[in-house]
C-alpha cells in the first residue's frame, strides 16, 4: 500500500512540475508544503508556506529560523561561525529580504 501511495505522490509531483512555466509557478505549487527560504543577513527559514504574493511576501507556519553569525575568538582571533535557532508558530516574511525559495522534497522534510 505504501508503494502505491509513493507512486501516486510521485506522479502528482511530476504533474505539478509540468505545470511550471514561470518562476512564481514553483512557489504556487509549493503552497501548504515545507519550503526553505534563504534571507539577507545570514538568516534561513524552513516552514510550511501558507500564502504569498507577487512581491514574495510570505506567511509561513511552524517555522524554524537559523541565524548564522561570525564571531572572533578574543584569545585566538579565530573566526567562529555560530548558528542560533528558534521556532516560530506563524511568521510574516517581507519579500524584499528574500534571496531564495526552495521546495523541500518529502525525503528532506524530516
Amino acid at each position: 500500500c505504501l508503494k502505491v501511495m509513493e507512486s501516486a505522490s510521485r506522479q502528482q509531483a511530476l504533474a505539478s512540475l509540468a505545470s511550471i512555466e514561470e518562476p512564481m509557478d514553483l512557489i504556487r505549487v509549493s503552497l501548504d508544503e515545507i519550503v526553505h527560504v534563504k534571507m539577507r543577513n545570514e538568516r534561513e527559514l524552513r516552514g510550511r508556506l501558507h500564502a504569498f504574493d507577487s512581491h514574495l511576501n510570505m506567511v509561513l507556519g511552524d517555522v524554524e529560523e537559523t541565524v548564522t553569525t561570525l564571531e572572533i575568538d578574543e584569545e585566538t582571533y579565530e573566526e567562529v561561525y555560530k548558528a542560533t535557532k528558534r521556532t516560530v508558530p506563524m511568521l510574516f516574511v517581507r519579500g524584499d529580504g528574500v534571496i531564495l525559495v526552495s521546495p523541500i522534497g518529502s525525503s528532506q522534510a524530516a
